[in-house]
């Protein structure tokens, strides 16, 4: 029996975590920010760089808060203000790793998180709702296509 080449199979990886929310989660806008981050992969736990959190943080400010797509200048204002200074390599960088996950677009030098399928584009809730079965909606369907398989 030949063996298959697993990692030729993977196209990209998806990391979901349940996590409890705490009364310490919801206490200031930078926890709320580590548990989404955490919680929907965009960082590790335990990761200690506060570079990813405030690239997150900026692009959930101006999607659901100022309800605009924001320039490179403008998420870097925001994180200069709200957390520290960040080089625009840096930045570029982690927008980049954003976009990756399918969660942030650009166009025309604007970026903004990716579109719910239904609802409106600045409402939070149907974004993540949107993000979640949009990223494991592929790997449901496939499961069970291989495991209707299995009945022979």
């Amino acid at each position: 029996m030949e063996m298959l080449n697993e990692a030729q199979l993977i196209e990209r990886e998806l990391t979901l975590r349940s996590l409890r929310v705490t009364k310490e989660v919801m206490e200031t806008r930078r926890s709320m920010v580590r548990w989404i981050a955490l919680s929907i992969g965009v960082i590790s736990p335990g990761e200690s760089r506060l570079s990813a959190l405030s690239v997150l943080d900026a692009m959930l400010h101006f999607q659901f808060v100022e309800r605009r797509d924001p320039s490179v200048l403008d998420i870097a204002a925001y994180i200069s203000d709200h957390w520290s200074a960040m080089n625009e390599k840096t930045l570029r960088y982690h927008l980049l790793q954003l976009k990756r996950m399918n969660m942030v677009a650009n166009s025309e030098g604007r970026y903004s998180l990716v579109p719910p399928e239904i609802g409106d584009k600045y409402d939070c809730e149907a974004w993540i709702s949107s993000y979640i079965d949009r990223e494991t909606g592929p790997i449901k369907e496939r499961a069970m296509m291989v495991i209707r398989g299995l009945r022979g």
